[in-house]
């Protein structure tokens, strides 16, 4: 038996890309899994081919969180494991900081960095009555180094790394583990929105993005799964307050921007 059969996951941004991996991983194992994210049909498509439970949330807002732990915790019992993997990358943020408007800026950090914040200020009451637990940040190579015109999903990265060393040093005493993942370029919608933004012949872009990598590919939403199905487990017991790159090479590269 898996030792996820029957424990409690709260993924946020988990009805595409990244999370829906992370949502079906934890499925597949026999966890209960609460899906949530702003949208509606992908979250309801995920609900109707999987066990996981779905609900629209916009986890920016502290109401919203709060209601995500209560809603674990009337259906479930309580929380185990909370993915804080929510994050956004609008194209037309692609700008340099000074032209960024600050409402653009506001919202990547309130999304990618704050909901982290608000989601495991709720769950951890929650995990230290249930004697421990895990929380997972999917932060980004783009917390350790940087491309141009990313202020604001920079910065959100970066934060997420030192949010996740800092709970990890608050709650080492209460059993809860505060780790992180940064994916390099996953084929996700993001991207795909970045592609078609760029325009051009999308194959080759493609293989550009792939030999950036030395693995000579982009990866998939199961490669950080798997990671993360890792780091939750017993097996991650040892480790809390660090930071794994699932990234095919690319920060054992260097410079790769």
């Amino acid at each position: 038996m898996s030792e996820f059969q029957g424990k409690v996951v709260i993924v946020t941004g988990g009805a595409k890309g990244i999370g829906r991996g992370i949502c079906e991983a934890f499925d597949r194992e026999g966890a209960h899994v609460l899906c949530a994210d702003v949208d509606e049909t992908a979250g309801t498509d995920i609900s109707k081919q999987t066990g996981v439970l779905f609900q629209c949330a916009d986890v920016s807002q502290s109401n919203v969180c709060k209601g995500l732990v209560d809603m674990a915790v009337s259906e479930w019992g309580g929380v185990d494991v909370l993915c804080n993997n929510v994050g956004i990358q609008p194209t037309t943020s692609y700008l340099p900081a000074h032209e960024l408007p600050e409402e653009d800026w506001d919202r990547i950090i309130d999304v990618n960095l704050k909901s982290r914040f608000l989601m495991s200020k709720y769950a951890i009451p929650v995990m230290i009555e249930r004697g421990g637990g895990v929380i997972i940040n999917t932060a980004s190579v783009q917390g350790l180094q940087s491309a141009p015109g990313v202020s604001a999903y920079a910065a959100s990265k970066g934060g997420d790394l030192s949010l996740t060393r800092q709970l990890a040093l608050d709650y080492a005493k209460d059993n809860i583990r505060v780790l992180a993942i940064n994916p390099g370029t996953i084929d996700t919608p993001l991207v795909k929105e970045a592609l078609d933004s760029i325009g051009g012949d999308e194959a080759a872009l493609r293989a550009q993005m792939a030999e950036a990598h030395p693995v000579n590919r982009i990866g998939k939403p199961e490669d950080i799964a798997n990671a993360v199905l890792f780091l939750a487990g017993s097996k991650a017991g040892f480790m809390t307050g660090s930071y794994v790159n699932v990234d095919g090479g690319m920060m054992a590269k260097g410079a790769w921007a």
